[in-house]
């Protein structure tokens, strides 16, 4: 049965949570579900299965497999980009240490009705500058314009 793509203010039940992950480890998710609100469900999911330090180590390599998959490239111009990576895997991880004991369905559809879900949310962080250079999308950069909440790994190690 298809599922509506998930935009931020979704309300998720597990299996459509499930569906996303699941989808995009085999790299079969339809393409018009790989929305912003997938990368963010999926983020949730696999922090809850593999923890901070598991989820930076195994989300790259998914989400460049997935875009091949889909016919879309990994390039200097579009694509994986590492940093936006990173920085929503941090801020997702602290949101869901902060709604621990919630189901990770539950703690997705929070998080789609944060201020977190915005596509511009990063930009806060920093400048269009600096994340949306080639070294940014290539390797993990430090934010220009100020610190982001928690990150509970050194991030040192994720520069590619």
């Amino acid at each position: 049965m298809p599922h509506p793509p998930i935009h931020p203010g979704a309300s998720l039940n597990a299996d459509h949570a499930a569906h996303i992950l699941a989808g995009l480890k085999a790299r079969t998710l339809p393409k018009d579900e790989w929305t912003h609100g997938a990368h963010l469900t999926a983020a949730v999911l696999l922090l809850d299965e593999a923890g901070l330090t598991g989820a930076l180590t195994l989300m790259p390599d998914m989400i460049r497999s997935y875009n091949e998959a889909v016919g879309g490239v990994n390039s200097d111009t579009e694509g994986y980009h590492h940093t936006i990576t990173v920085f929503y895997l941090c801020v997702i991880d602290d949101f869901c240490r902060r709604h621990e004991g919630a189901p990770a369905h539950a703690r997705a559809t929070a998080l789609l009705g944060s201020p977190l879900a915005a596509k511009d949310y990063a930009l806060q962080f920093y400048s269009t500058e600096l994340l949306f250079s080639v070294e940014a999308r290539r390797s993990y950069v430090e934010p220009d314009l100020k610190s982001f909440p928690g990150c509970a790994v050194d991030l040192a190690s994720n520069r590619r």
